[in-house]
């Protein structure tokens, strides 16, 4: 048998549905492209009626949530210490002790107390000031609080002296 027995030519109707066919598979893939951008616009690029994590956020929410995604939680509430100091430990002991630092890892809050007997008093209270404060920053903020009694100044005697001396103190050793 010969080969054009086996497979006719097409004839015009043929034509026209191959050719009609290979349209159609354009059409649907020219369509899916065109689904997919308007996807890609709608999820990517654009904010639509829904909210999404672009839309406008309260200052407040804001920083509440880059606080608490460095981990800045507790620095930031022993900041706010500093500042509330006077309301947090009373007008009393604010006018004679002020905290200095935080030491985050050990949860120490140092203080600095104007006098010795301001010291001694700090000391005593230590107890009820560390439960106020985790009662205020959230429990286990604040575990113990170091207390400084007051800076001694440099005492310079006599009118020779060596560079960089501080007295009579750091001649032995």
């Amino acid at each position: 048998m010969s080969d054009s027995a086996e497979h006719p030519e097409p004839t015009g109707a043929d034509l026209a549905r191959s050719a009609l066919r290979a349209a159609r598979a354009q059409a649907r893939q020219r369509g899916e492209q065109v689904r997919e951008k308007r996807e890609a616009k709608r999820h990517g690029l654009r904010s639509g009626a829904r909210s999404d994590g672009r839309d406008p956020v309260p200052l407040g929410a804001a920083l509440t949530r880059l606080l608490t995604e460095r981990g800045w939680e507790s620095s930031a509430a022993v900041g706010g210490v500093m500042g509330r100091w006077p309301q947090i430990v009373g007008p009393d002991i604010a006018a004679h002790c002020t905290p200095t630092s935080y030491d985050d890892e050990a949860a120490v809050l140092t203080v600095q107390c104007d006098s010795t007997a301001w010291a001694t008093q700090l000391r005593w209270l230590a107890r009820q000031l560390v439960a106020r404060l985790n009662h205020e920053l959230g429990h286990g903020t604040v575990r113990t609080i170091k207390v400084l009694g007051p800076a001694a100044p440099v005492r310079g005697y006599g009118r020779l002296r060596a560079p960089g001396s501080k007295g009579p103190g750091d001649t032995w050793g």
